[in-house]
């Protein structure tokens, strides 16, 4: 029992990590602020190109997302910093990772939408232009209002997901919370620092995924 407190509880080695693991936790927040709205701005794109009027927008979108939604994370972050290189693009790790996660989350955050926007009648819609408003005002103030509302649990449930997903940004070498814990991993020679990131990222979601749950909760009531 002492061998496995002190290999994974050191209270010692965690107070020394302590400054380093909060700028790791400080540049994941960073990168969350990116990722988050970037996905949403771009996956509302999506939803709103997967129900569009024209065929071929909607085709085109559909093949875009599946490919996205298919091909891992990882892969797709690794070609984004290792393989755009030999075309001559050489981005900076946050930006490889905004733009792997961007179009990532924009395939996931896009088909939750489109599910929203999908679940609004035609009688709204009908109604709503019978008042005079456009067809942009009707879908502005009419149905992504309620279509949010109607997928709101599934949305912050991804948003989860897309934050435990930062964790990916070590592989590029972007200082992060995971990427923190690893380099005080290899010089102490001890895991306590990768439990201390684990509990880190519980204290930082545990109270997400209680809001989702909630949020679940009422609308079902």
């Amino acid at each position: 029992m002492d061998a496995l407190i002190t290999q994974f509880f050191n209270l010692e080695i965690m107070l020394k990590a302590w400054p380093m693991m909060l700028r790791g936790l400080g540049m994941t927040v960073l990168l969350c602020l990116a990722v988050i709205p970037l996905g949403l701005a771009g996956g509302l794109i999506v939803a709103l190109a997967s129900t569009s009027s024209s065929r071929a927008v909607r085709w085109t979108t559909a093949i875009l997302v599946d490919i996205f939604r298919a091909v891992p994370p990882l892969a797709l972050l690794i070609f984004i910093s290792a393989g755009l290189p030999f075309a001559g693009i050489r981005l900076s790790p946050f930006a490889a990772v905004c733009l792997s996660f961007f179009l990532n989350n924009s395939a996931y955050y896009g088909e939750i939408i489109r599910a929203g926007i999908e679940s609004i009648g035609d009688g709204q819609r009908q109604a709503a232009r019978s008042t005079g408003l456009t067809a942009l005002q009707t879908q502005a103030y009419v149905v992504l209002p309620q279509a949010i509302r109607n997928v709101l649990p599934d949305l912050v449930s991804n948003t989860i997901e897309v934050v435990k997903l930062t964790s990916l940004a070590s592989v590029v070498a972007f200082a992060e919370l995971l990427y923190s814990a690893e380099m005080a991993r290899s010089v102490t020679y001890n895991a306590s620092p990768i439990v201390m990131a684990a509990l880190m990222y519980l204290a930082l979601l545990w109270p997400a995924v209680r809001f989702a749950s909630s949020l679940e909760h009422k609308l079902k009531s």
